[in-house]
């Protein structure tokens, strides 16, 4: 069930900023919005159209306004359309969100807390930090002293109907995962370069 604040975050910026928002029940309860990525409502200014864009992202990822600042600084360092896929790999490549993309957890909130609390390795050192940067070729696994937890009971029965992103893999066999590329932009339904032109006023 969604909270009181996240269904309304969800009304005024869109069905797809939540997982939870992303059903045809809240579409219809909302009453204002349909699918991901429709138009935005008439009447809004192209600077109001960029705030909620920059919103929809700060709220899905979990982030603050000022990791959002840094990963569009990072991403105007590529110049021309490179900018807006620089930009998705950066908020992509978390590691709390491909933990999330495994399918190990329900939401990106769920995977931060589960890597604060050190239940993760990545390249076989523990990190604890949601925020860290992975790259292709690396490998997140269950850290040993947390495999015995409650939480993966049943792990292999839940991922047996999910599929993952083309640019993560899980093999639950082992409790270890695999970015195996860099994501691609066309995978979003967020408006990238309109939160890059809201940064570059």
């Amino acid at each position: 069930m969604i909270s009181k604040p996240k269904f309304k975050i969800g009304r005024r910026l869109g069905a797809g900023v939540y997982d939870k928002c992303q059903t045809p029940k809240f579409s219809a309860a909302s009453g204002k919005f349909g699918r991901p990525g429709q138009k935005p409502r008439r009447g809004l200014t192209e600077y109001g159209t960029q705030l909620i864009e920059k919103q929809k992202i700060r709220f899905s990822y979990g982030i603050t306004e000022r990791q959002l600042s840094n990963y569009v600084r990072k991403a105007e360092q590529v110049k021309g359309a490179g900018a807006a896929e620089k930009f998705y790999e950066e908020l992509e490549l978390r590691l709390d969100n491909i933990i999330y993309r495994m399918g190990l957890t329900p939401s990106r909130r769920a995977a931060r807390q589960m890597v604060s609390h050190g239940h993760f390795m990545v390249n076989g050192r523990k990190v604890t930090i949601p925020s860290y940067s992975v790259k292709p070729g690396d490998t997140v696994q269950i850290r040993e002293g947390s495999k015995s937890k409650k939480i993966w009971i049943g792990l292999s029965e839940k991922l047996k109907n999910y599929t993952p992103p083309h640019f993560v893999s899980f093999d639950p066999a082992v409790l270890m995962g695999k970015v195996l590329e860099k994501p691609k932009k066309t995978d979003t339904f967020f408006d990238l370069n309109a939160v890059l032109e809201f940064y570059s006023r």
